[in-house]
């Protein structure tokens, strides 16, 4: 069995990510009360929902009134979709207060979630409690003023399940599970070792992490790559290829060795000889495009420092202060 901390890990990503499928509803909530359940009062899932600075409160025990928004959505789960499956725990309930067979065979898993999930696109697109005068609780939603705090998809990426091992890019994406991942950033990246988090349920598409943690991107499900993203790939490639096709042409000119012409006998004299300056910032250009492929771009550069800070004065600075005195 998993930890605690990791299911709820995907329970918060679900209920943060504004993305589809998720969406449109989500965000990151001001505070999260919890009913004195050990998953969610678990240090992870307070150290993670602390990065995003939303404390995590322990409600006191038998104080469901306190979460009344919670409580009634889960009673009205039950009462009015639960009681009408087969095999329920108290007693089943048709249309007229009847009693069903209890007998009659259970819901296999696939029936019960797909049911589950009618009702609940129901209750949120369809249904229309008095409170909301004559709206759904998704067009309350879309309606209401109140500012919404996102979450950078990147920093969900990481709530998320670990595939294991690692596996590598390839010129056809990533193997997963035996199927095809593609994505535009991995023009490029041939070869990359990676590892791989995933969402259980949602296959569709998968989020890539280098060796040192740090997130690349999202990959997606070849055969079901949408029509955008196919068309941004390609453009990546040929992009990617004309880029190459310049440097090696270029590279090719500076290989090139010129001489001088001559009408008598003689040793051969290269027409020019690059001067000391510019070989050595060629090879420092090279050097610098090195360290750039190996570059964090994802760091905050360091702002100004505040003014009661004590700073070190320069000594020529200093010097031309005296000479003004």
């Amino acid at each position: 069995m998993r930890p605690a901390g990791t299911r709820c890990w995907r329970r918060l990503r679900c209920a943060i990510d504004r993305r589809e499928p998720y969406g449109p509803a989500g965000g990151l909530p001001g505070a999260i009360r919890v009913d004195r359940g050990k998953e969610f009062l678990c240090r992870t899932v307070t150290a993670a929902m602390g990065g995003f600075a939303v404390a995590v409160v322990d409600l006191p025990p038998y104080t469901p009134h306190l979460k009344g928004t919670v409580e009634a959505l889960n009673d009205a789960a039950e009462e009015m979709h639960f009681v009408l499956l087969p095999r329920y725990l108290h007693r089943q309930k048709l249309t007229g207060g009847k009693s069903a067979d209890p007998h009659a065979p259970a819901l296999t898993f696939v029936a019960f979630v797909a049911g589950l999930l009618d009702w609940v696109n129901w209750w949120n697109s369809q249904h229309r409690p008095a409170g909301l005068d004559g709206r759904t609780p998704l067009e309350a939603w879309m309606a209401d003023a109140a500012p919404l705090a996102e979450a950078p998809p990147e920093h969900l990426a990481h709530f998320s399940l670990e595939s294991g091992r690692e596996r590598t890019i390839t010129s056809h994406g990533i193997r997963w599970h035996r199927r095809d991942y593609i994505a535009d950033w991995m023009v490029g990246r041939t070869g990359t070792r990676v590892s791989i988090r995933h969402l259980p349920h949602h296959d569709d598409v998968i989020e890539i992490f280098a060796a040192d943690g740090t997130h690349l991107g999202s990959a997606y499900l070849a055969e079901a790559a949408m029509v955008e993203q196919v068309r941004a790939l390609r453009a990546a490639r040929t992009a990617s290829g004309r880029r190459l096709r310049a440097d090696l042409k270029a590279a090719e000119r500076l290989r090139w060795e010129r001489f001088k012409a001559q009408t008598v006998a003689g040793p051969a004299e290269r027409s020019r000889t690059p001067v000391r300056d510019e070989a050595a910032g060629e090879l420092e250009g090279g050097a610098r495009r090195d360290r750039h492929q190996l570059a964090r771009p994802g760091l905050i550069p360091h702002g100004p420092a505040p003014e009661h800070w004590v700073q070190l004065v320069d000594p020529k600075q200093q010097d031309g202060r005296r000479d003004e005195d």
